[in-house]
């Protein structure tokens, strides 16, 4: 609940602990979600300030694609559904054929936004029900590493970054006030 307040510290004592300086990073990688709106825009903020102050390029990855990679880099294969949880009894997910020749995650269209039912009942008339069969890895945290992978892994094989924006997937909640707030 305190990310905002800690996120630099913690990648300070990250840097600390892996006994590596800020000058021998090549980029910094930011996940670009799917995610809920506020720790999203936390990290995606605080990874771009690094980045300027660093003196190194963003590198914007899909956090699914991440969770994907790992799960292919420790041997598995075929078709995956990256799941993580998006509050309010929604998931969001991403549908993955297999790893390409550089070890990358194959990813089918974008992340979506549902119900966890439309992806477990293949009778549901949601265009996600293909996906029912296929294994699903319900994902509870992004490994840091692995988006860091893919972002170099990427670039290697001269593969373009994803957009520099976030995968918010869900509209705000923010709305417009109905007139002048009553002050007393």
């Amino acid at each position: 609940m305190r990310h905002a307040e800690v996120i630099g510290r913690l990648i300070r004592e990250c840097l600390t602990e892996a006994d590596i300086a800020v000058q021998e990073l090549s980029g910094i990688v930011g996940g670009m979600g799917p995610g809920p709106f506020t720790g999203l825009r936390v990290g995606i903020a605080a990874a771009r300030v690094f980045a300027v102050g660093a003196g190194k390029p963003l590198v914007p990855v899909v956090s699914h694609d991440a969770i994907a990679f790992g799960h292919y880099a420790a041997g598995h294969e075929g078709p995956l559904v990256v799941v993580t949880d998006a509050r309010r009894r929604e998931v969001y997910w991403s549908a993955y054929n297999g790893a390409d020749a550089a070890g990358l995650p194959e990813r089918i269209g974008s992340p979506g936004l549902t119900k966890p039912a439309a992806l477990l009942d293949p009778a549901e008339t949601d265009p996600h029900r293909l996906y029912a069969w296929w294994p699903r890895l319900d994902a509870p945290t992004v490994s840091a590493g692995d988006l860091g992978m893919v972002a170099e892994l990427s670039f290697a094989a001269g593969k373009a970054a994803v957009a520099d924006a976030p995968l918010y997937l869900r509209s705000p909640d923010v709305t417009l006030p109905n007139g002048r707030k009553r002050v007393s």
